[in-house]
């Protein structure tokens, strides 16, 4: 028992909300290329203020700028589709963005499971 870290109920809360959100997140961009990510988007968005002064904020601050950059991504990619030349940068671009974004689910999901806060 040396060395555990014990969580207080609240915080406690908080950690599974940001848990099952990282999971919506994830079966969005899996099943919807992060079409519907809205959705865990709003609850961050909401739920974040409750989170200040714990390592929580700095994971639904991770999942919002997580979001918005993907998306600008996706948009990017999706305007080289609209010319013939620039389709292979088009999925170039797409693809990367979307492993850009499952690494940055994958390395906050471990943090979160370590109660390690993100990097701001």
């Amino acid at each position: 028992m040396a060395g555990e870290l014990v969580l207080d109920a609240p915080l406690q809360s908080q950690k599974s909300l940001v848990w099952w959100l990282y999971v919506f997140h994830a079966l969005s961009l899996v099943f919807s290329l992060g079409l519907f990510s809205f959705i865990p988007l709003i609850i961050n968005y909401v739920k974040r203020g409750d989170a200040d002064g714990t390592f929580v904020r700095s994971h639904h601050s991770w999942q919002i700028r997580s979001f918005w950059w993907y998306l600008v991504w996706m948009a990017l990619g999706v305007i080289f589709f609209f010319t013939f030349f620039l389709i292979p940068l088009g999925w170039l671009v797409c693809t990367v963005a979307w492993v850009w974004k499952a690494y940055r689910l994958i390395r906050g999901f471990i943090n979160l499971n370590d109660n390690k806060a993100m990097p701001a």
